[in-house]
């Protein structure tokens, strides 16, 4: 594949910027200091303060610094904000659709309902979707190294950025005002396991009269924490510990059809025979809690000031890492057709046989190797024409995504597995292990491909508009184009039904989209600002929608300020949505019309369900109200609440599984709930294949309230002291007029408490971080149908994590760092789980089970 030649022409031109700055000493023009005015969060329009009329938390380059974490995406599940949806690499195994990514889910709307901006830009989504379809982007991409703040808009911005800014905004502001060197190196391991990180950074950059230049190499990487490092916590029978048994009915050995009869094979242990005749298997021990993963990128920054009105500006990224992802040996079952000849030797039966459910365990596990890039750059000019501010940019974003496994990772082609079976040399029958010639024979390799681009040119102003009444009305407006595509190309070998049990993927698609935008911020008293927006977005594939905001800063006094906000939103619905093409997914439930009518299949087992996009998909819609106040009698103490409320229509969502099987799986000739003939005497067969795909079907409700406080005092000559509390509520939490509300995966309670001690060289931290607790199993019987409202499960304890660090700075040029993460080296509490990703006692999206982390690291300025 040819790819466009940006790289090298891009790094020739940052190199040429670079070499132009010669350090020299910036003088104020005749003595007067001019305030600068910049972009914040959540609005065009450049003002002198930070605070505006919607609630942004920032996380300072320092502050990151303190909570002791090289990954971003651990840093942000600390976050309160952060909640259900949220993936990362644990759990990353031969079903994840986006290995090797990670997400964040403000509120619990999702990734998708989660806006994530590099310098107040889009950036291009992830090659690979997560859940089939959910298109995000993968902040892994982002190295912590580079970060100079993160703020996190709490509020609906539609009418600011566009789509997905529905439950609010990341927006990850780089490190550029550079003058030196630095150079980390960080070392860390997690007691008890083999798992460990190595980080390494360099940051230079310089400053003059004539611009900045700022180039920052960032590289990490981590080992492995395998499920056998766990204990209990790496195995899917939970039964001894009080859950549920959530092993495989594609067992080894496994069973067979013999005359049309169920039949298990005799050298299934009896602790794993059930009792419709399946041979259980535990797969728990194969997989990877957290997969190992490096990751190098580098980042350029880079403007020149042709005069004191025009600057020309680039910014360069790119990024490699490297994964892997894994899970049991292959499993098999009846749609993969597999017989046995009574002539093969191994035959305790003499006579033709069909193999039902098995699995290739002499084959080994199956292992994925993920290879990811982006590229990401952004070239334009900022000036200044009559006091009025103005940009013009273009944008390139890359990401692409390679996802492979060859024969030595126990990737088993049915045809090949049929092919040694018929000729006597593939023995499936009593647990054999095969030689390794036979099992060369039957392994193949395979190749899955993702890549997201996205084109986008953009041109935007701001400044004074008019003045009324003797006041200001400042005003920005601008102007977006974009084209994106994405193709995610599985192997031919999957597409032709050749490989079992991993889910596959299949998507492409590509869109065009214009938009307008206008803000204003108009003071109508002089504590009183009223901010109003609007912006007209227009969709080659799904047509237009316009979205409004109204919002206001008041001043009630010197301490006291009020702020509320309104606005609508959208989301565009994902490329993968639309364009994806017959894929796979599995979950564990009770087939109950079987049970009842055969009085079979009455454990929970895995089914596969395959979904295909939907081209006439209309976008999601939202509301969003916004109220609070914050509280600010001194410099050194503050308090604010705000009270939020998100509404979320036409959500685009898979149909509920619940659903299909309640309308079709009592039909033994339904099209939509297929299943293989029944044998003699039975009015059902096994369930083959569940047909389902995305639908403008449920809507999502969502109320609680956020608590921010900063507090510092100086204890004379025994230093500094700062306290950080960040709180969220849920108050309610709506969807398809269930109340999830303290159901599962979605606590009522998440705060996060810092504490920053500093003394001449000296600084140390403590921050806990609280989940509170909430209802364990969402589907209680395992039917398929959440049942949460109308059962009552037993309740997941809440959580504390206590992290600790300490600096010493030895001089302006050495520090040196120490700090511990889970001091107390606490267990994820116990949870039996959804039958579905938490199988292991644990829910993996919101626990952490890695206990203390001890992690060093050492920093050189020049």
């Amino acid at each position: 594949m040819k790819r466009p030649q940006i790289l090298p022409s891009a790094c020739a031109i940052a190199i040429a910027i670079a070499m132009s700055l010669a350090p020299t000493v910036v003088q104020a023009a005749d003595g007067v200091e001019k305030v600068e005015r910049i972009e914040v969060t959540g609005s065009r329009i450049k003002r002198t303060d930070i605070e505006g009329p919607s609630p942004i938390q920032s996380i300072s380059k320092d502050d990151i610094a303190n909570m002791g974490f090289d990954n971003l995406q651990q840093l942000l599940e600390r976050m309160p904000a952060n909640g259900a949806g949220a993936f990362s690499t644990r759990g990353n195994s031969q079903d994840s659709t986006a290995n090797g990514g990670a997400s964040i889910s403000l509120r619990g709307l999702g990734p998708d309902a989660t806006l994530v901006l590099i310098n107040g830009r889009r950036v291009a989504a992830s090659a690979f979707a997560e859940g089939i379809t959910n298109s995000f982007v993968d902040i892994n991409n982002i190295p912590v190294s580079a970060i100079e703040r993160i703020d996190i808009l709490k509020d609906g911005a539609s009418a600011i950025y566009g789509s997905d800014a529905i439950a609010g905004v990341v927006n990850i502001i780089l490190k550029k005002d550079i003058e030196g060197i630095e150079v980390s190196l960080g070392l860390g391991d997690s007691s008890g396991t083999d798992y460990g990180e190595k980080t390494a950074s360099v940051v230079w950059g310089t400053k003059s009269e004539k611009g900045n230049a700022s180039i920052i190499l960032d590289y990490f990487k981590n080992d492995t924490l395998a499920a056998t490092d766990l204990g209990r916590f790496g195995v899917s029978n939970q039964s001894p510990y009080g859950g549920e048994d959530f092993r495989s009915s594609r067992g080894f050995p496994g069973y067979f059809y013999v005359d049309g009869v169920k039949t298990i094979d005799p050298a299934c242990p009896a602790d794993s025979a059930t009792a419709s005749g399946s041979c259980l298997f535990e797969y728990g021990s194969y997989n990877l809690v957290i997969p190992s993963a490096e990751r190098v990128g580098a980042i350029g920054q880079f403007d020149y000031h042709f005069n004191d009105d025009l600057t020309a500006f680039l910014e360069l990224a790119a990024q490699h890492n490297t994964s892997e992802a894994g899970g049991a040996p292959t499993p098999l079952d009846e749609d993969a057709g597999l017989t046995v000849p009574g002539s093969h030797p191994n035959n305790p039966w003499g006579k033709d046989i069909e193999i039902g459910r098995f699995r290739t365990v002499d084959a080994g596990a199956r292992r994925w190797d993920i290879e990811s890039d982006s590229l990401r750059l952004v070239a334009g000019l900022r000036g200044v024409v009559k006091e009025w501010d103005w940009e013009a940019s273009v944008q390139k974003g890359r990401s692409e995504s390679t996802q492979t496994g060859d024969r030595s990772q126990g990737w088993v082609r049915t045809d090949y597995l049929q092919r040694e079976i018929d000729a006597g040399r593939y023995n499936p029958f009593g647990g054999a292990i095969n030689s390794p010639e036979v099992i060369d024979a039957i392994t193949t390799s395979l190749v899955r491909q993702g890549l997201s681009n996205m084109t986008s040119y953009a041109a935007n102003i701001s400044g004074q508009a008019f003045t009324l009444g003797g006041r200001d009305i400042m005003m920005a407006a601008g102007a977006e184009y974009r084209e994106e595509d994405v193709s995610d190309v599985p192997d031919e070998q999957f597409q032709r039904g050749l490989i079992f049990g991993t889910e596959a993927v299949s998507a492409a698609a590509s869109r065009e989209q214009y938009a307008a935008y206008m803000e204003l911020s108009i003071p109508i008293t002089d504590n009183f600002e009223l901010q109003l927006a609007g912006r007209y977005d227009h969709y080659s594939d799904f047509g237009s929608t316009t979205n409004p905001k109204v919002a206001f800063q008041w001043g009630v006094s010197d301490e006291l300020t009020a702020r509320a906000s309104w606005s609508t939103g959208f989301r565009a619905p994902s490329l993968a949505q639309i364009g994806l093409g017959p894929s796979r997914e599995s979950s564990f439930f009770i087939d109950t019309y079987r049970c009842a009518a055969d009085n079979v299949d009455c454990e929970a087992l895995d089914y596969n369900t395959e979904f295909e996009g939907n081209s006439d998909l209309d976008a999601e819609e939202s509301e969003t109200w916004n109220v609070g106040m914050i509280w600010a009698p001194s410099q050194k103490f503050d308090v604010g609440f705000d009270i939020f409320s998100i509404t979320q229509d036409n959500k685009i969502d898979k149909q509920p599984l619940g659903d299909i099987y309640t309308a079709n799986c009592n039909d033994q000739s339904s099209t939509v709930c297929e299943r293989l003939t029944p044998q003699a005497g039975q009015t059902l067969g096994p369930i083959s294949i569940i047909h389902s795909s995305f639908v403008n079907l449920s809507s999502q409700d969502v109320q609680g309230m956020d608590v921010s406080s900063h507090y510092g005092f100086e204890l004379d000559s025994y230093g500094d002291l700062k306290f950080g509390l960040e709180y969220s509520y849920l108050h309610n939490f709506e969807k398809d007029g269930l109340d999830y509300t303290g159901e599962y995966k979605f606590p009522q309670h998440r705060w996060l408490l810092t504490t920053n001690w500093t003394m001449d060289n000296f600084g140390a931290n403590i921050n806990l971080s609280y989940i509170g607790e909430f209802e364990d199993t969402p589907d209680i019987d395992f039917d398929g149908v959440l049942d949460f409202e109308s059962n009552k499960s037993r309740t997941i304890d809440a959580q504390l994590l206590v992290d600790m660090s300490g600096t010493y700075r030895f001089n302006d040029m050495f520090k040196l760092t120490l700090g511990v993460n889970n001091v107390f080296d606490e267990e994820p509490p116990f949870a039996i789980g959804d039958g579905d990703t938490d199988l292991y006692g644990y829910v993996i999206s919101v626990h952490n089970p890695m206990g203390r982390y001890v992690y060093t690291k050492f920093t050189m300025n020049f």
